[in-house]
């Protein structure tokens, strides 16, 4: 869970619990694009990375590809608080947006990509940088873990009290999947196995079969 403005004005206002606070600003840093200069996208790592995470998204389900903002709050406004999506971003510097409803309902944070690594769009002086991974599915699963963990506690005890008026509670709990690109039996059996080992590799299966587990090594 973490801190966070939304992007996309759904709400006008909102905030992820957990791993950053953040202070609501409006038009601030974390909206400034990130400079074409700063992303050598003809370097070989730079598509390598990419091409992974593309392939980790259109396995997850959970990734809807070309939606809008409008689109997801449409798909978000009747689940549960914590259901998150993945989509591609509106804005030309980003790849990414992540799409989660909250207790006043969806909103949107951009995924930042820069230096071969994903991170939440997010800039401020006043907090350190946070936490980048290799592809957009590790982010993923790290903000969902860091959910559940914390879901017995009350988040509230981390945030400021001038910012408690204005905070919304972000957290990923469960993926929406997309309709037409429901998970395979196999892919939740993967998906299963996963949660419940550290090692499937060492798992007494056909190499085949252990193969498929390290196409998908992600518990959602």
């Amino acid at each position: 869970m973490l801190l966070c403005v939304p992007r996309i004005p759904i709400p006008s206002s909102a905030m992820v619990t957990g791993e950053m606070i953040v202070t609501e600003n409006g038009e601030g840093p974390c909206n400034q694009p990130i400079p074409v200069s700063a992303q050598p996208w003809e370097s070989f790592e730079n598509l390598r990375c990419i091409h992974t995470t593309f392939q980790h998204l259109n396995s997850s389900g959970w990734y809807w590809g070309n939606i809008s903002a409008s689109q997801a709050g449409d798909a978000l406004a009747g689940t549960a608080e914590g259901t998150f999506l993945v989509r591609d971003s509106s804005h030309t510097h980003y790849f990414f947006t992540l799409s989660v409803k909250t207790n006043r309902g969806p909103t949107n944070v951009r995924i930042e990509y820069s230096g071969n690594r994903f991170r939440l769009d997010y800039s401020s002086s006043t907090c350190p940088p946070l936490q980048s991974f290799p592809t957009v599915s590790d982010l993923v699963q790290h903000y969902a873990g860091t959910s559940r963990r914390k879901g017995k506690a009350k988040p509230e005890e981390d945030v400021p009290a001038a910012l408690k008026d204005n905070a919304v509670l972000l957290k990923l709990r469960q993926p929406l999947y997309k309709p037409k690109s429901f998970p395979t039996l196999q892919h939740l059996v993967r998906l299963t196995i996963n949660r419940h080992t550290n090692c499937p590799e060492q798992l007494p299966l056909p190499h085949l079969l252990l193969l498929y587990l390290q196409e998908y090594p992600f518990k959602v």
